[in-house]
C-alpha cells in the first residue's frame, strides 16, 4: 500500500507585535488557527522570517506576549511536524528559546534542501541582490556579535521600547505602510539574485522567499520556479507543495483548501 505523503507549508512576514498593525491580537489568531487547520496535513511547515515585528532573547528574559503563536507551534512539534524558523532582518536576536522551548529547527542563512525528490532554496531574502548601502550597513550592524552583546545590557523596557519603535517607523515610511510593488524581471533585486545564483546551481527546482510582501510566482526556465510568498498582515498567503504540485494559496477564514 502506498504510503501518503504529508503536505509541506511555507509562510513569512506575520509581523507579530507591530505597533503599525492595528489588527494584531485578531492577525495574531489567523495565524493559529490556520497552523491548527493545518496540523494533521503537515509534514513540515517552514516560517521564512520575521515572524514577529521585532524579537530580542536574553539570558533569562524573552518578549512578552504571542502565547497562542507560541503554544501552537510547540503543538505542531510535540506531534511530530517539523517546524522551520528562518531568521529575517526583525528576528535575527533568536539565542535558543524557540529551539528549546518551542522545538522547532533554527536556520540562521539560507537552506538548499530537498523535498519530496525536488531540491528548495529556501531563504527569508533580506540581504540577496539587494544594492542599497545602507541596509547592507544596518544589516551588517545588526549581525555583529559585540554589537549584539551591547545592546543585550540594556533593560527589556527600553531595548524592546526601542525595538518596536524603530520597527513601525520602517514600516511608516513606506507609501501606505506598503512594500514597493513588484519592479519587473530586470529590476527586481531577489530576481536578479536568483539568475545569478542558477549559473553556478542548476541543480535547484523551486526558489521560495519572503521580505518583499508581495505575491510572485515566476518561471525562469521549462524547469525552475521561483516565488516571493506574500505576507500575514494583510494578504495571508502561503505555499503547499503535496509531493507533485506546488501552489501558492491564500488563506480564507475557516478554510484551507490544501
Amino acid at each position: 500500500m502506498q504510503e501518503i505523503r504529508k503536505n509541506i507549508y511555507i509562510l513569512s512576514d506575520a509581523h507579530l507585535g507591530s505597533l503599525a498593525i492595528p489588527h494584531m491580537r485578531m492577525q495574531e489568531r489567523r495565524l493559529v488557527r490556520f497552523l491548527d487547520d493545518i496540523k494533521h496535513k503537515a509534514a513540515a511547515v517552514y516560517l521564512l522570517g520575521d515572524m514577529f515585528d521585532f524579537w530580542y532573547e536574553w539570558k533569562y528574559a524573552v518578549p512578552k506576549g504571542y502565547t497562542r503563536f507560541l503554544g501552537k507551534i510547540s503543538e505542531l512539534t510535540d506531534m511530530g511536524v517539523e517546524v522551520h524558523y528562518f531568521t529575517g532582518n526583525h528576528d535575527i536576536w533568536m539565542y535558543g528559546y524557540l529551539e528549546q522551548e518551542c522545538g522547532v529547527i533554527l536556520h540562521r542563512t539560507e537552506l538548499t534542501t530537498e523535498i519530496y525528490g525536488k531540491v528548495f532554496f529556501l531563504a527569508h531574502g533580506d540581504g540577496l541582490g539587494d544594492p542599497d548601502k545602507k541596509f547592507k550597513t544596518i544589516r551588517k550592524i545588526f549581525h555583529n556579535r559585540t554589537c549584539q552583546k551591547l545592546f543585550s545590557m540594556l533593560h527589556p523596557r527600553w531595548s524592546m521600547w526601542f525595538g518596536l519603535t524603530w520597527a513601525k517607523q520602517s514600516r511608516l515610511k513606506r507609501e501606505n505602510g506598503k512594500e514597493p510593488p513588484y519592479m519587473g524581471e530586470d529590476k527586481e533585486h531577489l530576481v536578479l539574485f536568483t539568475k545569478e545564483y542558477l549559473k553556478s546551481h542548476d541543480n535547484i527546482d523551486y526558489f521560495i522567499y519572503g521580505h518583499r510582501h508581495i505575491e510572485l510566482d515566476l518561471m525562469l526556465s521549462r524547469k525552475v520556479r521561483m516565488m516571493i510568498i506574500g505576507d500575514w498582515i494583510s494578504q495571508f498567503t502561503y505555499v503547499v507543495f503535496d509531493g507533485e504540485h506546488l501552489f501558492l494559496e491564500e488563506y480564507v477564514e475557516g478554510e484551507s483548501k490544501m
